[in-house]
């Protein structure tokens, strides 16, 4: 496990609306802030002024007033899954069979609206795939039933999913393998100009499973309301901000955040060496993982 602490002083505005933590530029102020948790009946907050009347310069009593807790969600129920132009199920692709590619397949056999029908990944082969899905050291064994057809065929569950093992994504048939969605989840093509080589194959959409330098990021509950159908290829941000944002949301519609620390405990990565070693990324990440603490530097940045 790493820990990595970061202030967040310029949190990206498209993943919280448009608003942004703001830093608090020169000299202090003469008070400190504090926050309200209560919302009064008589003095409602008004959000337009950042902080309505929930904060104050100064502590504030609360002396014969009904006071009503505050009643906040952070998530709404999730957006349909938009249906096949076939009319039945979506169509899903998956280009990346590692940790996040697997999961979303494993997700994908306990729904009725989605169907995983092709997998795509360069470095590994069909029985190699059936192995890794039905052997997962995190989630357990997959309780349904999976076998390798032949080299270019899997069968889960009854239903058989293509295998590819193509390195450039323009070269992946998506649209003759029935793919019209697909997930970019290699850590690999994650700019709008690479993920949309699948565009060429036949592809309709593409959702990038990782932070993109350029293409629209939404988290869900947070921002996906403000999706386009003009909009090809999004990503689908860090798992670190997928933590973060729906609870920022919150607070910072209710109250309103003007800086904020963030601590995350994130799980081992295949970047991470189990020694020290000569790392891709950066000198932090050349240390062994045994190390309780280290920063993670690159999730920082996307934040």
């Amino acid at each position: 496990m790493a820990a990595s602490s970061a202030v967040l002083r310029s949190a990206a505005s498209h993943v919280l609306g448009g608003s942004r933590f703001g830093g608090g530029g020169g000299g202090g102020a003469s008070e400190p802030i504090k926050i309200s948790c209560v919302r009064s009946l008589s003095s409602a907050p008004n959000h337009s002024s950042g902080f309505g009347a929930a904060i104050s310069t100064s502590s504030r009593k609360s002396v014969a007033r009904s006071i009503q807790p505050i009643k906040a969600t952070a998530t709404a129920a999730p957006p349909s899954v938009p249906k096949s132009s076939s009319g039945g199920k979506t169509k899903v692709g998956i280009n990346g069979f590692g940790r996040i590619g697997r999961l979303v397949l494993r997700i994908a056999t306990a729904r009725d609206d989605i169907e995983v029908v092709a997998v795509n990944d360069p470095f590994i082969d069909a029985k190699y795939m059936a192995y890794m899905f039905k052997y997962d050291s995190t989630h357990g064994l997959f309780k349904g039933t999976i076998q390798v057809v032949d080299e270019s065929t899997l069968e889960i569950n009854g239903k058989r999913i293509s295998v590819t093992n193509k390195r450039d994504p323009a070269e992946i048939p998506w649209g003759n393998l029935g793919a019209e969605f697909v997930v970019e989840s290699s850590g690999v093509f994650t700019t709008t100009e690479k993920a949309s080589a699948h565009l060429k194959g036949g592809a309709k959409k593409v959702v990038i499973s990782a932070p993109s330098a350029d293409a629209p990021m939404f988290v869900v509950g947070v921002n996906e309301k403000t999706y386009q159908p003009s909009m090809n290829v999004v990503s689908n941000a860090s798992c670190t901000t997928n933590c973060l944002a729906p609870l920022a949301k919150v607070v910072h519609e209710e109250f309103g955040i003007v800086e904020g620390l963030m601590t995350t405990v994130h799980a081992t990565t295949a970047t991470q060496k189990t020694v020290d070693g000569p790392s891709m990324k950066d000198g932090e990440e050349a240390e062994g993982l045994v190390r309780i603490s280290f920063l993670v530097l690159l999730v920082q940045q996307r934040l």
